[in-house]
Order: structure tokens, then C-alpha cells, then sequence
């Protein structure tokens, strides 16, 4: 597909999508929201593509809403909606995918752009990385669901914090506090996270996504539901060809070759 404002290529099985309005840091503005959620959608349903890469173009990861975009400006447009129709939609596409999804954070990374970083799987950032929350500096409460990915990576007190303050901080912090998982020189960021991701791409990818649904779904539920649950996912993946052939691999004293199914 041809986009106007994200960039799309798969590499070696994994899809690299780049937010494309460098000269505004990324920010968000209709076409972006609607382009990158075809993007996603592009990558989760193309059966070759077995992780994905988000990452921004410039000197920006992305500086969150466009305040020049009409659904800043314009007091008619209802926000509720916007952030249904614009965000919701998208985030909630970023958690389910079927492959693991890598943010490659290569400078600020602010408000709904933190969005889109948290909704990631994991979260790489370059040492050049800055973070904000930044809704509260425009008179916001949070969206994009930076309420309910942060409190679950730095607890609750610290989101409220982040949250109330708009504080910036930078990559060596977000590490500490866990918003990402590895930093790295600015000029190695984009390698590294493909290196990692090919690497993802190339390994069991439906046991990645039972996985994903066994940490996500039990992070709240009771020790009865969490062990049923795993159960019920270990059986999918007893029934999968990965599985087969993990075991003949080990056997025959062999590398792998997953299919992700």
C-alpha cells in the first residue's frame, strides 16, 4: 500500500512501520491515525510478516496529537469521540496482534505518541530518547491507554506522578522505571531492535502469541483462573507444528525451524 505519512517495508519477516511527518515530530494528525492503523492491520493479516518494528522518522519517535489538527482546534469536534474513533481503535489493534510488536524509540516520545510506545510489546530507545506523558500540560487526563499500560510497568503512584507533572525524563530513567526494556547508541537503535526482531520473527511465533495472552490475561486473575488458563493455552500449543518440531529438533541435536503454526 501506498501511504502518505507512514512508511512500510518487510525485511527478513518483519514489518517495519515508520511514522512519516518528521518535520512535526510525528505528531498525530487524521491521516497519520488512520494510515498507521492500515499499517497494522497490512502487517497482522499478511501470513510472511512474523513480527513488527514501529519507529519514527527525523529526530522523533512521535510528539503525540497535532495541536494544529482540527480535533484540537475546532471546540465543535467531541473528544470522546476522536479518541474512540482515533486511538481506541489503534491501540487495541497494537495489543492483539498475532506477532510481537517492537517500538524503536529514537527521540521524544510524548503524550499519545507514549501511547503508541506503551502499546508495544517491548520498547527499545536510543540514549537520545526523551519521554513526557504531557496530557496535563494542555489541561488532558490521559488517553490512548497510558492509564492502563504505565501503572502496570512503574506501579501506580509513579504513574500518577508522570501523569500529573508532565514530567520529561530521559532513556537512562525509562530503563530504570521500566518503560523500556534496552537503550542504545542513537546510530545502533534501528539495527539492533531489527536484529532482535528477525531473531522473534524466525522463532515460534503462535507460542509468542500464547504467551502474550498467558502474562496479559493472569496479571490480575485469581491463581485458579491463571492455571486453568495456561492449561488451556498449552494445549493449543501442543496441537501446533512449532511443537513437533521443537521436539524433533532437540532430538536429532538441531536448530529449529518454526512456521509460527
Amino acid at each position: 500500500m501506498n501511504f502518505e505519512t507512514v512508511l512500510y517495508e518487510v525485511n527478513q519477516g518483519v514489518a517495519l512501520i515508520t511514522l512519516n511527518r518528521p518535520s512535526v515530530m510525528n505528531a498525530i494528525n487524521q491521516t497519520l491515525g488512520d494510515e498507521l492503523y492500515s499499517a497494522f492491520k497490512l502487517a497482522d493479516s499478511d501470513p510472511s510478516v512474523r513480527a513488527v518494528v514501529l519507529t519514527g522518522a527525523g529526530r522523533g519517535f512521535c510528539s503525540g496529537q497535532d495541536l494544529n489538527d482540527r480535533i484540537a482546534v475546532d471546540e465543535s469536534v467531541s473528544l470522546a469521540n476522536s479518541v474512540r474513533e482515533r486511538y481506541n481503535i489503534l491501540i487495541a489493534k497494537m495489543q492483539n496482534m498475532r506477532v510481537p510488536v517492537v517500538a524503536a524509540i529514537n527521540g521524544a516520545c510524548a503524550g499519545a505518541g507514549m501511547g503508541f510506545a506503551l502499546a508495544c510489546d517491548l520498547r527499545f530507545a536510543s540514549v537520545n530518547a526523551k519521554f513526557t506523558m504531557a496530557f496535563s500540560n494542555i489541561g488532558l487526563a490521559p488517553d490512548s491507554g497510558t492509564s492502563y499500560t504505565l501503572p502496570r510497568l512503574v506501579g501506580l503512584s509513579k504513574a500518577l506522578e508522570l501523569a500529573w507533572t508532565g514530567d520529561v525524563f530521559d532513556a537512562k530513567e525509562a530503563h530504570h522505571l521500566g518503560v523500556v526494556n534496552r537503550v542504545f547508541e542513537s546510530a545502533d537503535l534501528l539495527s539492533k531492535t531489527m536484529e532482535f526482531a528477525q531473531k522473534l520473527a524466525a522463532g515460534p511465533t503462535l507460542a509468542y502469541q500464547l504467551t502474550k495472552q498467558a502474562i496479559v490475561q493472569n496479571f490480575d486473575a485469581s491463581l485458579p483462573d491463571a492455571l486453568e488458563r495456561e492449561a488451556r493455552l498449552q494445549d493449543i500449543a501442543g496441537r501446533s507444528y512449532d511443537f513437533r518440531e521443537g521436539v524433533r529438533a532437540f532430538t536429532e541435536r538441531r536448530a529449529p525451524r518454526f512456521r509460527g503454526n
